[in-house]
């Protein structure tokens, strides 16, 4: 689904790769779907964070593991097609991107530290593009529900350009929050369901050890 360089010996990619070569997000197809957004969660004043960092599987194994992060549904944002199929967002023609919607205890995360887990994670500088998955649906996006939210991942876009963080410039988009539609259940807790998958094991879980290795102090206890 994604790749910035992880963890991987040279052999091992040689040997991964060849596997992984024709395995991604796109390749599954749907099977039930799930419609609406479940935000409420009783006693707990939240905010919401929704960000895309190509397939939202990825996206959901990481952020699920984030202390203060209540719920992480993934879904599509940003088309213009409602209620979109999985199979007709693979198409590339809805203008939906895979995102996760990141449902989030303030008073544990703030919005800030969300943005440093989501540009550590993903490669932003690749154009639609993460790894094998291809497409708009896997463009590098951060959709805001608020002014400040936008400020503030604008604000870290400029500064990370001007750091050298990156080799190239980062091409992530930060547009308004419009729509969201959750996807279909399979889609839902992937990961977690799913670990011995071949695309969980050669590709997320390389992305979670990475995670768990330069965010220690933001995980899940």
């Amino acid at each position: 689904m994604k790749a910035n360089t992880f963890s991987f010996n040279y052999w091992i990619c040689s040997v991964v790769m060849g596997l992984v070569a024709l395995v991604s997000c796109a390749e599954h197809k749907s099977q039930n779907r799930s419609m609406g957004e479940d935000r409420v969660l009783s006693g707990i004043k939240t905010d919401t964070a929704t960000f895309g960092t190509g397939c939202f599987w990825c996206t959901e194994a990481i952020f699920q593991r984030v202390d203060g992060v209540l719920k992480v549904v993934s879904g599509y944002s940003g088309g213009t097609v409602k209620n979109p199929s999985y199979e007709a967002v693979c198409e590339g023609n809805t203008g939906h991107a895979e995102v996760c919607q990141i449902i989030y205890d303030p008073n544990k995360i703030t919005f800030d530290e969300l943005l440093s887990v989501f540009w550590k994670t993903h490669d932003p500088t690749t154009l639609n593009r993460q790894g094998n998955d291809v497409g708009p649906q896997y463009r590098s996006v951060v959709f805001y529900h608020t002014n400040q939210q936008k400020e503030k991942a604008e604000h870290y876009k400029v500064e990370l350009n001007k750091s050298g963080a990156f080799n190239a410039p980062i091409v992530t988009a930060i547009e308004p929050y419009k729509n969201f539609y959750s996807a279909e259940d399979y889609h839902q807790n992937y990961y977690n369901s799913n670990p011995n998958q071949m695309y969980c094991r050669y590709v997320i879980r390389p992305k979670l050890e990475k995670f768990e290795t330069v965010f220690k102090d933001k995980m899940k206890k």
